[in-house]
Order: structure tokens, then C-alpha cells, then sequence
């Protein structure tokens, strides 16, 4: 794969946005090997994602980020600049269900999902042989209903020292602290096995059965202090029928978390997603 730099960009619409950042890139030899731009109307707001040869650039990344800042002044830009060589670090959470967490660490150990996977923290002993056959770091962290903060400090003590950039909660049944919810706001990855905004909260299958409704689905979002809230990363549905039952739906449901859940964090590391208030801008490739 080309190794290439990646501006992401969030700013109030204004003419001369597009030709300031190419000319910026031309000045310097870059050449752009994607390009992506959208204008929301309604919020006036201007969202830009760049892919740009490294090997073109006459400089690194360092100097990019030290250089574009008085571009990124002049148009009140929220902005960030990276190298796709530089793979994120990713931590796991888990409690006893598998299937969404054994897909990242199969999707990571063939290559699919470009990251490095710094650990695993659960909240059971359950899943530590399957995690450490991936040789990856396995912490059992238990969440007693007494008092759960002792547990989230060490929690967040784990993936501090870590210096995960993104945590990935992977069928992770314990409600995040709204204090965690804000110190790592838009890195929290969540999979909600319901096509949000339905059926929130627990057993969303068996409230679906209830309704006898036609598809179901799963949500990939950005975890929030209001439950299965946060801006929406990627969905999916699967058709169902009348014949099935609550434990069928579950069955075809995982099928269709382990896909969105995949899906949402390659976007999410590939820079693709732009957050705004409550919605997301999704550039895919």
C-alpha cells in the first residue's frame, strides 16, 4: 500500500477553502491521490478528507503540521494530519460474547485492519485463551454491582498506559462512566446489536420479535454519556421472517454486528469519519 498522508478537515463553508489547501499542496509537491468534500447546507459547515502521496511531499509530517497552521487559522479549520504508516493502536473491550471480538482479531492478524491491538480488557476470564492465542495482552477487570468506579479506573489506567488511540467495545456490556465518555470523546467505538434509533437498551432481538418486525439490524456509534446515543458510524440490516424466533434473530444478528462493527472501525482509522454535533459525514473509499 502507498504510504500517504491524510488531512481531515472541519470548517465554516467559505469560498476558497478547496483552492487554499491545493495550492498549499501544490507549493510543497503534493500530489493528491484522494480527494473528498462536503458542503451541509443547513448547518453551513464545510468537511474536506485529502489522501496525498508521502513521497511527493518535500516535506514530513511533522513540518506539514508545524506549516498548514496558519491556513487552518485563517478559515477556523478543526483539523488533524496523518501518516498511514503510523498504525493506530487499538484496546478491545469484551465480556463473554465472542463473535464480534474474534472477527477484529482475525480481520487484524491477516492484515485486514491496519492497527496494532495493544490488549484486551474484559470483565470475565472467558474469552482470555482465544485473546492469547492472538498473542495479545489479556486484563480481567471485574465490575462488581456494589461499586463500579474502582473497576473503570483501572480500566482507564490500562488504556492510558496502553496509549490507545481508539477503544473498541466489542459486545462490552457495562455502561461507560460519563467522565470516560468525555476524556476519550469520539475514540469510544461501541456495536449495538439494533438498528438504532429502535429498540435501545437491552434484549433489542426479543423486543424486535415482540413487534414482528420485518428487518433487523446493528449500529456501529461513537459511545456518549446518553446510551446507544452517539453519532452513528455505520448500520446494517438482514431481512427475518414471521417463522423466527427471538434466538434465530440473534443468530442472523451476529452476523450482521461482526460486518458494521468491522466496518465502522476501518472507517473510523482511515480517518473517514467527520463528526459535526450529533451526525457524521462518512467519506468511504
Amino acid at each position: 500500500m502507498k504510504k500517504s498522508i491524510r488531512l481531515v478537515i472541519s470548517c465554516p463553508d467559505k469560498v476558497g477553502i478547496v483552492a487554499a489547501v491545493s495550492q498549499f499542496l501544490t507549493e510543497r509537491n503534493g500530489s493528491i491521490l484522494e480527494a473528498s468534500h462536503h458542503t451541509d447546507l443547513d448547518q453551513r459547515r464545510f468537511f474536506m478528507r485529502h489522501e496525498i502521496d508521502a513521497e511527493t511531499l518535500n516535506i514530513n509530517v511533522s513540518q506539514f503540521r508545524e506549516q498548514f497552521t496558519d491556513i487552518a487559522a485563517e478559515y477556523g479549520m478543526d483539523w488533524s494530519v496523518s501518516d498511514s504508516s503510523e498504525k493506530p493502536k487499538v484496546i478491545l473491550l469484551a465480556t463473554k460474547e465472542s463473535h464480534c471480538l474474534n472477527d477484529i482479531m482475525h480481520r487484524w492478524h491477516t492484515g485486514e485492519l491496519d492497527c496494532d491491538i495493544v490488549g484486551v480488557i474484559a470483565n470475565h476470564e472467558d474469552l482470555r485463551s482465544m485473546v492469547e492465542w492472538y498473542k495479545i495482552p489479556y486484563y480481567c477487570v471485574v465490575v462488581p454491582k456494589e461499586d463500579k468506579m474502582p473497576a473503570f479506573k483501572e480500566m482507564e489506567q490500562y488504556i492510558d498506559e496502553s496509549a490507545a488511540e481508539t477503544i473498541v467495545l466489542a459486545r462490552y456490556m457495562q455502561i461507560f462512566p460519563e467522565y470516560l465518555c468525555e476524556k476519550y470523546k469520539h475514540r469510544v467505538i461501541n456495536i449495538h446489536h439494533s438498528f438504532l434509533p429502535s429498540f435501545v437498551g437491552a434484549k433489542p432481538y426479543h423486543q424486535a420479535a415482540v413487534r414482528g418486525v420485518k428487518l433487523i439490524g446493528a449500529t456501529c456509534h461513537y459511545v456518549t454519556a446518553e446510551l446507544d446515543a452517539g453519532p452513528i458510524i455505520e448500520q446494517d440490516v438482514i431481512r427475518v421472517r414471521h417463522s423466527h424466533a427471538a434466538e434465530d434473530m440473534v443468530r442472523l444478528g451476529k452476523d450482521i454486528e461482526k460486518l458494521v462493527l468491522s466496518r465502522g472501525l476501518r472507517l473510523h482509522l482511515e480517518g473517514r469519519v467527520l463528526v459535526h454535533g450529533n451526525k457524521t459525514v462518512i467519506f468511504d473509499a
